[in-house]
Order: C-alpha cells, then sequence, then structure tokens
C-alpha cells in the first residue's frame, strides 16, 4: 500500500449510493460519519432536525492496516492507505410528506443503504414505503443498516435483527447485508464501508452516448452584497444518466423556463455554455456517470434559484428526449398501500383520478383523462421530458397523503 498522492486527489465519484430511511433513523448522522459532511443545510431542515431537500456528500474510501476507513480518517491518523473507490451520497428525505424527493432522488442512484433503528419496532411505514418505492424504481443494490443500536441492550438487537429479517423476506433485500452500527459513536462503520465497497460494484458506464442529466437541484451561489465583477452563473446540480460533459460544452435545459404570453403560458427550453464543473470539492474539465456533480453555467442566476430547474433534463441541443405534456401509460399497481398502519387494497386507477408521476428527477400531477385496454392517458399539470426506458413511479392520495401504488411504463 502506498501512502496518496497529490494526483489522486482529483478522483471523479464511481457510483452513486442513497440513504434512505423513517425519519430521525440516522441518514444525516451516519452521512456525516461517512464524509465529514452534514448535508441538512437548508434553514428549515437545521429548524426542524428533518432532511427536506437531497442532500450530497462525497467520499473516498480506502483501506489500512486495521481494515477499511474514510480517506478524511486516515489522513487524521497519518497512515498509510490503499484508495478503493470515491462515492457520492445522496441524503433523501425519510418523512412521509416527502415520498416524492426521495423518488426524484432514487433517480440517480446506483444503490441504496436502507436504515433501520435498533431501538423502534421494524417496520416503521415510511421504512416499509421506502423498500417499495427502491423495489418499484429497480435499485437492487441495497444494504440494510441497523443503526442506533448503543440505544438498545444486546437482546434487543438480536430481537430487532429478526424483525428485519422477516420484514425483508421475499423482497429485493432479502439477502442484503445486515450491518449494526452506530453511526453517532463510530460503532462498526469500518465493517459497513468495507460492505459497501465488496457490496456495490460499479457500474457499467455508456461515455458514448450523447450526454443527459438529471438535474435534481438548482441553486445561486453568489452572496448578497458580491461586487459584480465577481458574480457567477446559476448552478445546476444533479448527475449523469449516461454520456460526459466538458466546460465549455453548449447545453439544452428542458422543458425550461414557464413563459407568460398573450394569456397563455408554455414552457421553452434554455441553452447556456458549462463555465467550470465540481463534483466532491474538486474542479473538473470532464465529467462522466457515478456521481453527484455541480455544473456552474451561464444563466442569469435568477433563473435558478430555489431549485426552479429542479427535475429539468440537461444535455445537447437536439439530443434530449421528448417533452411530454400528456402521457400514455401501462401501470402495474402494488396489492396493498404501503406506507399506512391500515391493510388498504390499491383500486385500480379511475378516470379524473389525480395521480403523482415521478420520472428521473422530476415530478407532476395528472389527470386521467381516459382509459382503454389498460392503458391510462393523463394531462399533465408541468411538462416532463422522458423516454421509453424510463419508469414512471405512480402514486395516489390516500387519506390526507400521497401513496405509492405502483409504476408505469410510456405506451
Amino acid at each position: 500500500m502506498t501512502k496518496a498522492k497529490e494526483s489522486e486527489k482529483n478522483l471523479q465519484p464511481e457510483i452513486s449510493i442513497g440513504m434512505i430511511g423513517h425519519v430521525d433513523h440516522g441518514k444525516t448522522t451516519l452521512v456525516e460519519r461517512l464524509s465529514g459532511k452534514w448535508t441538512d443545510t437548508h434553514s428549515e431542515e437545521k429548524k426542524r432536525g428533518i432532511t427536506i431537500r437531497l442532500g450530497y456528500a462525497d467520499t473516498v474510501f480506502v483501506k489500512t492496516k486495521d481494515g477499511y476507513t474514510t480517506e478524511l480518517e486516515a489522513k487524521k491518523s497519518k497512515i498509510r492507505y490503499e484508495i478503493i473507490k470515491k462515492v457520492s451520497f445522496i441524503d433523501a428525505p425519510g418523512h412521509e410528506t416527502l415520498m416524492a424527493t426521495m423518488l426524484s432522488g432514487a433517480a440517480i442512484m446506483d444503490g441504496a443503504l436502507l436504515l433501520i433503528s435498533a431501538n423502534e419496532n421494524c417496520p416503521q411505514p415510511q421504512t416499509r414505503e421506502h423498500l417499495m418505492a427502491l423495489e418499484l424504481i429497480g435499485i437492487k443494490n441495497m444494504i440494510i443498516v441497523q443503526n442506533k443500536i448503543d440505544l438498545v441492550s444486546k437482546e434487543e438487537v438480536l430481537k430487532n435483527y429478526q424483525q428485519i429479517k422477516e420484514f425483508v423476506k421475499g423482497t429485493m433485500a432479502e439477502k442484503a447485508p445486515i450491518i449494526p452500527v452506530s453511526a453517532q459513536h463510530n460503532i462498526n462503520i469500518s465493517y459497513l464501508i468495507e460492505a459497501v465497497c465488496e457490496n456495490f460494484k460499479t457500474p457499467k458506464r455508456d461515455f458514448d452516448k450523447d450526454p443527459i442529466m438529471l438535474i435534481a437541484r438548482s441553486f445561486d451561489i453568489n452572496k448578497p452584497g458580491m461586487e459584480y465583477k465577481d458574480l457567477v452563473g446559476g448552478v445546476l446540480g444533479g448527475a449523469l444518466k449516461h454520456g460526459k460533459f466538458k466546460v465549455g460544452d453548449e447545453i439544452e435545459i428542458s422543458p425550461g423556463m414557464k413563459i407568460e404570453e398573450k394569456g397563455k403560458s408554455f414552457y421553452r427550453p434554455i441553452k447556456t455554455k458549462i463555465a467550470s464543473i465540481v463534483s466532491g470539492g474538486e474542479k473538473f474539465k470532464e465529467i462522466t456517470p457515478g456521481g453527484s456533480m455541480g455544473v456552474l453555467t451561464e444563466l442569469d442566476p435568477f433563473l435558478v434559484k430555489s431549485d426552479t430547474l429542479a427535475g429539468n433534463i440537461a444535455g445537447y441541443s437536439g439530443k434530449l428526449p421528448p417533452v411530454h405534456n400528456t402521457l400514455k401509460l401501462k401501470p402495474t399497481l402494488i396489492k396493498r398501500v404501503v406506507g399506512i398502519k391500515e391493510d388498504v387494497e390499491v383500486l385500480p386507477i379511475a378516470k379524473d383520478e389525480l395521480i403523482v408521476i415521478n420520472v428521473n428527477s422530476s415530478v407532476t400531477v395528472g389527470q386521467v383523462v381516459n382509459i382503454s385496454k389498460g392503458v391510462v392517458s393523463l394531462n399533465l399539470k408541468l411538462p416532463i421530458v422522458a423516454s421509453k426506458e424510463d419508469r414512471f413511479a405512480l402514486s395516489r392520495r390516500v387519506g390526507s397523503r400521497w401513496r405509492l401504488i405502483g409504476v408505469g411504463e410510456l405506451v
């Protein structure tokens, strides 16, 4: 093993991992333990102690003579290490009212850590809903993290472990490793890192395809009172689905901005140029799929502030999937509503019903206008950009909440 060289500093993330689980099960604390970054940076998040928006943090996992750890910890301890892989974490909201945000994050995940708290009975309603969502969206790589083992006795940890095993039986997570940890007290974190390195293989990427970036965040990084000459353009946050971006590339953002003209509203694509690319605090001249990234553009910062462009897709002009104002979907529905304690059957989709649709990093509401031969036609409140290869997550209002009921394929 050799000590990391300076040239290894500009390492691109090779895989995106979602941090998924019930509210207050320790997702953000675990991200901080693994990356050194606290991802709840929004003012309301700090005030309420929950994740509202998608958070991002990159880290480099390494191996030392004592086992697996992070590059940050190895440097602190001044020990020799071998770099294993750089990963990008996506901290998704656990609260039931923020399910759409979690599904938007799932679109850019290669794998997921499903957090389950050892000091509560398993499964909690949102734990069940999140596992179902990961299955429906097609996230196959999963590790279950049994967190907060410091809060209960050994017997209770074992009882909770058995509950987890029973809960995932017959699901895609049935054979997923279960790693007991305490994120707060740094217990078994080394074993968790080892499990991530061994179980989450880097997917094959297609660098030759035209680039498609799923935009999950958009924001203005200029500070109040800055000099005009120091101002920079708006930033797009998200991940590349395939292809690659280079500094200087001219890109198109679709469906773009809402325009009001002569009493009518429509969306117009936005064209801009990539000024710089940042991933994990490092600047890159070229970026490929594998982790979250920030793209600094030449756009007026006003156009991107407060996630205005979240849900859009960026790529080369004329090379993007089509914009849809209407959809024809063939739905596959689950049998029971998840996320609630009651046993409620999922009824067939009905005409005039409102359905929340998640695809890629976008979310919209569709009204059912026709149902024929198993195909549901919807008029959309907000346009989306999608292709036939994409998977559409479908939710309906059950009581006072939107609940996941199935997936749909574009017809």
